[in-house]
């Protein structure tokens, strides 16, 4: 007997759940060839106030984490995403029209990337923290400490590599994140927000968009609650007004990048989402 096949809806990431849009909207996910592949969910200015509300309340649990857990639990991503590399590599082949070849260097790529980041957890503070010399027998340290809620627009061009790229040096050091996925290639973002849920980040910590970058990101670059914008894959939009949006509110915004090195491996991916704290310690009581 024959059946019907079960096509999968593709929804929002929010707090650990997967909601559609409280607007109810999709828009079709086209594969390269024009075919149909699946909608996915159009989010709102509610999704995204809904999105900002989960990542505050993620922050302090997460950035409280001891920066080895974060490392762990950010390598145990990379180990997920291994576990379902045919799956990722099946989707971009699909969405992107590229080889099988491409695809896998792709997700290759971004599960490097994974853990490349993962591994900074516990040493990026050594090396952009810093011991002062001071005028007096005290010892002044600096640190870094994690800005808070960071909303990233990730790269448009690609389905998988771009969103880690953008997303995983802003969870290093305990920021938790807003990402708006690439608009054209939504399915991998989605489908690596499965991993996430059933790994070991809590929840709140990455919260994905779908839908029109050009509609969320406004209402993300002007939220009270937002600390710090990534506008890396913003290039297309009117990213200098969103950047006066940021300004009202004190954000520290990323400027968008293009070219083959966007949103490339760097320690100062990681830095850029952190404030610097320096304290003062007596080196003697007597």
């Amino acid at each position: 007997m024959s059946r019907l096949a079960v096509p999968k809806t593709y929804k929002l990431y929010i707090g650990g759940a997967f909601p559609r849009s409280e607007s109810g909207r999709t828009y079709e996910v086209l594969a390269a060839d024009g075919s149909f592949l699946a909608n996915a969910a159009l989010a709102s200015r509610k999704d995204a106030r809904d999105a900002v509300v989960a990542a505050r309340a993620a922050v302090s649990g997460w950035s409280g984490a001891t920066a080895y857990n974060r490392g762990q639990v950010l390598y145990r991503i990379a180990e997920l995403l291994e576990g379902r590399r045919a799956q990722f590599v099946a989707e971009i082949e699909e969405a992107e029209g590229v080889t099988r070849a491409a695809a896998s260097a792709q997700v290759d790529e971004a599960i490097d990337r994974w853990v490349w980041y993962a591994g900074w957890a516990d040493k990026f503070a050594q090396v952009v923290g810093n011991a002062n010399p001071v005028a007096g027998p005290y010892f002044n340290i600096s640190v870094p400490e994690p800005t808070g809620v960071v909303a990233v627009v990730v790269p448009q061009d690609s389905s998988l590599l771009g969103f880690v790229s953008a997303v995983a040096p802003a969870l290093v050091a305990g920021n938790s994140v807003v990402a708006v996925a690439s608009e054209r290639f939504p399915l991998s973002a989605i489908s690596l927000s499965e991993v996430l849920a059933t790994s070991d980040v809590p929840k709140g910590v990455v919260n994905v968009l779908t839908g029109s970058p050009a509609e969320i990101a406004p209402w993300l670059a002007s939220h009270a609650d937002v600390n710090a914008l990534d506008l890396v894959g913003a290039g297309a939009l009117d990213w200098v007004s969103l950047e006066i949006d940021a300004a009202d509110t004190l954000k520290r915004v990323l400027r968008p990048e293009s070219g083959a090195d966007a949103a490339a491996p760097a320690l100062g991916r990681i830095a850029a989402f952190t404030e610097t704290k320096t304290v003062w310690h007596t080196k003697s009581l007597r």
